[in-house]
């Protein structure tokens, strides 16, 4: 192997090490982000205020 080949391949694994690592930064903000607005949703849903009276839906009428 001749000085020019092994520089290049030390770049490219360089260069390779580098975009994993920046991939993987990336992943785990998108997880993060993705975790936290899951979070978001279910403090909504906890929210949810009915909007029928109390006692519309206490029965099922099974005749019919």
């Amino acid at each position: 192997m001749d000085v020019s080949t092994i520089a290049a391949v030390a770049t490219e694994t360089s260069q390779s090490r580098t975009a994993n690592a920046v991939q993987m930064t990336v992943l785990k903000k998108t997880l993060d982000i993705q975790a936290e607005n899951a979070m978001q949703l279910v403090a909504a849903a906890a929210q949810v205020i009915p909007s029928n009276p109390p006692n519309l839906g206490n029965r099922v009428d099974t005749f019919g």
